[in-house]
């Protein structure tokens, strides 16, 4: 199983970005597909800050409540894609940012995509 991200880049704060994340190697059957983020002042052992969050069978996003509002998580069942679109973005926003999918025992992660926002 493979995910590789792709989309992020710098931008000034008020802008957008939309983050792709390309799945191979399974399915999204029964996955929980998120994306998850590793920010500059964040303490590496508490772990990746949940951004969003989607059922495979329940089409019901979750949103961390510091980007509600602001970032849309969605999916292409026929590409195998998973995305967050990202408005109006804050300096806050800086992180690295993962596609991360669960199942039971299984979890997989891509290598990450930087995103930085800064004026």
């Amino acid at each position: 199983v493979q995910l590789v991200e792709s989309g992020g880049g710098s931008v000034q704060p008020g802008g957008s970005l939309r983050l792709s994340c390309v799945v191979s190697g399974t399915t999204f059957s029964g996955f929980v597909v998120s994306w998850v983020r590793q920010g500059p002042r964040q303490d590496p052992r508490e772990g990746l800050e949940l951004v969003a969050s989607l059922k495979i069978n329940d089409n019901r996003p979750i949103y961390a409540d510091s980007v509600k509002g602001r970032f849309t998580i969605s999916r292409d069942d026929t590409w195998l894609r998973v995305y967050l679109q990202m408005n109006n973005l804050k300096p806050e926003d800086t992180a690295t940012y993962y596609c991360r999918m669960i199942k039971g025992g299984e979890a997989y992660r891509g290598q990450g995509t930087q995103v930085t926002v800064s004026s």
